[in-house]
């Protein structure tokens, strides 16, 4: 250990050429360029590549052109949403002060911080934040606030030869601290080193994706060597065979769909935004939608970060006391009735408004604050519910002298005056941990007289004591003593005291959780609390939002378990309790063994890597640390709960609203694919030219699919089960996928025929049937609202939708009719019999649809009733 007069300029530089600057080494970054490339390694994105280059080599340029337009925009914005979720590890440095103050050579001086070494004294004064982890030497009251690493909602009292941690803050008090770990050695340092270690996975949509971009490589490889192979069989020229597949490939690729995907997705971000919840990577938006476990921190969380008194004992009668937060609002009840505070009531409020150093102060905006410890800061609360405000008791009693709190005598005492100044009396008012203020005691207050203390009430008042600890409140006592003018040593005051009473805390469940809660059961999330508590508290808020199902677990338990064990009984615990960082981040790779997909909400420093580790971490904007945000892929504006539940309503609309783009899509391209297939094996002409399938996939169809990513959340959607991580995004689709397609290939096919045998002109026949695609799949975006009802009851509300259909339909007649664009898309001008045999075929597409989801639906409430009846 050094000496307080600290480290000799010469050993502290030997001290930093050894043990490094205090600083957390971070790990090498990906350049901009390699983060912007990274956005093309996908399998869509390569087959688009491939088809733009064939395009290229062919000489088509305005294929090539518009296929690399889509492209880079993919790129792009994909670009932006990772460079800046790439910030998690910065933000650990901010928690990191600039200068602190250390003895050097005898003298106290100002240091930056990267310079401290282990060894250094350094001086700590309330406010001040730890440079590193340290050792506590000495100090008056000294009080660290450690949520941000241990989850504890309450400040700890440090003594002598107890640790303190870098980014911790002292709350109250004044000490002196020896430097032991410095950068990346210290708890912090620990952490950064996990959070830099642990690798995003990818979202369940980004799987999704994955498996299309593959089915899709696979099919159009496999249909372009069958068409080549049949054609080269027939007779064809090899060179135009090959300019033929290369058509089929356009159309099956959906060129519009990576760049529709993310409008979705940037649409349900705003949607979020305006919900309070602020998304940091795009992706993760759908994920929320199929999150099946939300792993929550409790302080700040849960429960609303502020210490309020529920209940105190005083005169053998327990009186309950309601009221949020520091808001100085509260009936005081007994029995379920008004209750009439007694002078033993009075005196234990007095002494905890007194006997404290906290104050209750009304912001600008009308809210309440404490400035000072939460726990003081709940008595004057209680104290301001009763109309006793600090400001006025402390000119009634004002103080002369104070014993502050301390580790070891677990006691705070202030000594005041009564009455005028000739007669004055003094008095000592008391608190501290109640086992202790009773060793102290020898009388107690009661019936308005003091009356001797039997051994048998203090037994009594301890199981009290521990019966509230079992309903998971933190306990407080209360004392007096009236002084003569010897008595002045804290051992002469601190001894035969009169007892008043016992006061009941707790940080208390936010009012809107509970109901979140079960909004998550009725969705099929289950919702899990990981704390830093202790077990006793954490199992009270557990059991208050119905979410412990009678199960907790302690970090200590969990440590002796491995990951077998673990993954057997994870899905049976709902609160655990005491956990480290390495332990949580231990839970979310449990559950993500069992299938599950996991949110982890957090706002300290502690939960940042378990926050990178889930599918979707969410942090706490107003009392989250830098490094949780940073670590999160949500953060919530508001802090609330509830919050959560509305971002996964949104979600889940956003999934909704991917899977009807991609139907919608998909349903178009199957049949230009189908109209080519079967026109090439029956030896007829191309139906379609390449630049017109182009057409038709990047403007008619992707203006609408933009459209429908703008679809409201449907009513139901938070009464469903969550989809499977590993569930097809095409599930349920079978009507666009496959009916609507084998209808709409039929009616292109039976034109193009018709054309070609009784007309006789290809032009012609080709326009037809370009013609019918653009309007058929116009109807079916419409029929794409809802993709399991009827969508006629709200055919036109999306208004969106409307305006593109209008603005395609008017696109393709300009094309037709003004001969400059005629030419470029080698069509000709149909004729009123032509767009009369278009729309009537278009209808009935149209009115097929609808009726076979109609009687889907139908189908699957028939079946949810027999299911209900049995």
């Amino acid at each position: 250990m050094s000496n307080q007069s600290g480290l000799s300029s010469e050993e502290a530089k030997r001290r930093l050429a050894q043990y490094g600057p205090n600083a957390l080494v971070e790990k090498k970054r990906k350049p901009a360029w390699l983060i912007f490339l990274s956005q093309f390694n996908d399998v869509m994105i390569f087959v688009l590549l491939a088809a733009a280059l064939i395009s290229f080599v062919l000489g088509e340029s305005s294929d090539f052109a518009l296929i690399m337009i889509v492209i880079l925009l993919h790129g792009i914005l994909g670009f932006i949403q990772e460079y800046k979720a790439e910030e998690s590890f910065a933000a650990l440095k901010k928690m990191i002060v600039n200068t602190t103050r250390v003895w050097r050579d005898g003298e106290l001086k100002l240091i930056d911080v990267r310079e401290i070494v282990p060894g250094d004294v350094v001086l700590i004064e309330a406010g001040d934040r730890i440079p590193a982890d340290a050792i506590f030497l000495e100090g008056s009251s000294f009080a660290c606030d450690e949520a941000m690493l241990s989850g504890e909602s309450v400040p700890v009292h440090k003594k002598k030869d107890d640790k303190v941690f870098m980014g911790t803050v002292c709350v109250s008090g004044k000490g002196i601290i020896e430097i032991e770990k410095t950068g990346m050695n210290t708890e912090i340092g620990r952490i950064a080193a996990m959070v830099q270690e642990t690798e995003e996975e990818k979202t369940p949509l980004e799987l999704d994706f994955e498996k299309l971009g593959k089915s899709i490589t696979i099919g159009v490889l496999a249909l372009c060597l069958v068409i080549f192979a049949a054609g080269w069989l027939h007779g064809f020229e090899p060179l135009d065979m090959f300019i033929t597949s290369v058509s089929l490939a356009v159309a099956a690729i959906p060129e519009g769909l990576p760049a529709v995907v993310t409008i979705v997705l940037a649409v349900g971000v705003q949607r979020m935004a305006k919900r309070k919840a602020i998304i940091r990577k795009l992706k993760a938006v759908e994920t929320l939608g199929c999150t099946t476990v939300i792993a929550t921190d409790k302080t700040g969380t849960l429960t609303r970060n502020e210490m309020v008194v529920k209940k105190f004992f005083a005169n053998d009668r327990i009186v309950e006391v309601s009221g949020v937060g520091y808001e100085p609002r509260g009936v005081f009840t007994q029995d379920g009735k008004n209750a009439v505070l007694g002078k033993e009531d009075d005196l234990l409020l007095r002494i905890g408004v007194l006997c404290n150093n906290a104050y209750l102060k009304e912001s600008e905006n009308g809210e309440w604050q404490i400035i000072g410890d939460s726990t003081e800061g709940a008595l004057v609360v209680l104290g301001a519910k009763a109309d006793m405000w600090k400001e006025e008791l402390m000119k009634e009693y004002p103080e002369i002298a104070v014993f502050p709190f301390d580790a070891t005598r677990k006691r705070m005492t202030t000594i005041h005056k009564i009455g005028k100044e000739k007669n004055a009396k003094r008095i000592a008012y008391i608190k501290g941990a109640p086992e202790s203020m009773l060793k102290i005691s020898k009388l107690i207050f009661k019936d308005g007289k003091e009356k001797a203390l039997q051994s048998s009430e203090k037994q009594r008042l301890l199981k009290l004591t521990e019966e509230f600890a079992a309903q998971g409140y933190r306990t407080i006592a209360f004392g007096y003593k009236e002084l003569d003018h010897a008595e002045l040593s804290v051992e002469a005051v601190e001894k035969d005291i009169v007892f008043v009473g016992i006061a009941a805390m707790i940080d208390a469940p936010r009012e809107e959780v509970k109901a979140s809660i079960e909004k998550c059961k009725s969705a099929g999330i289950k919702v899990i609390m990981i704390t830093g508590d202790h077990p006793l508290t954490a199992k009270n808020i557990g059991d208050q939002l119905g979410i412990s199902n009678g199960k907790i677990m302690t970090g200590e338990e969990l440590e002796k378990m491995n990951d077998e064990e673990l993954d057997k009984i994870v899905d049976a615990v709902g609160v655990y309790a005491r956990v480290s960082p390495a332990q949580k981040l231990r839970i979310v790779n449990s559950l993500k063994r069992k299938g599950h997909v996991v949110a982890v909400t957090g706002d300290g420093v502690n939960d940042a890597p378990a926050l990178k580790k889930a599918d979707i971490g969410v942090a706490m904007g107003i009392t989250g640390t830098d490094v949780s945000k940073e670590s999160a892929d949500m953060v919530l504006s508001d802090d609330n709960f509830a919050t959560i539940v509305a971002a996964v309503e949104e979600g889940r609309g956003v999934y909704d609203n991917i899977k009807k783009v991609v139907a919608y899509l998909f349903s178009g391209n199957i049949v230009e694919v189908a109209v080519i297939f079967f026109s090439i094996m029956l030896g007829l002409p191309l139906p379609l030219l390449a630049f017109q399938i182009l057409f038709i996939n990047l403007i008619t169809d992707g203006l609408p699919a933009i459209a429908l990513s703008v679809e409201p959340i449907e009513k139901d959607v938070m009464k469903r089960k969550p989809r499977k991580q590993n569930e097809p995004i095409w599930k349920d689709t079978e009507v666009f996928l496959i009916e609507a397609p084998i209808l709409l290939t039929l009616f292109c096919l039976g034109m193009f025929v018709y054309e070609l045998n009784y007309v006789g002109d290809l032009v012609r026949a080709q326009t037809m049937v370009f013609t019918m695609l653009i309007v058929g799949e116009k109807l079916l975006a419409f029929n794409s609202r809802f993709l399991n009802k009827p969508s006629v009851y709200e055919l036109f509300s999306n208004k969106w939708l409307v305006a593109t259909a209008i603005f395609t339909f008017a696109l393709q007649l300009l094309i037709l009719y003004y001969e400059p664009l005629a030419k470029i898309f080698k069509v000709v001008p149909l004729r009123a019999f032509d767009w009369l045999i278009l729309l009537s075929l278009s209808l009935v597409l149209f009115g097929y649809v609808e009726i076979r989801k109609w009687w889907k639906n139908k189908k699957q409430q028939d079946k949810k009733q027999q299911s209900i009846n049995i």
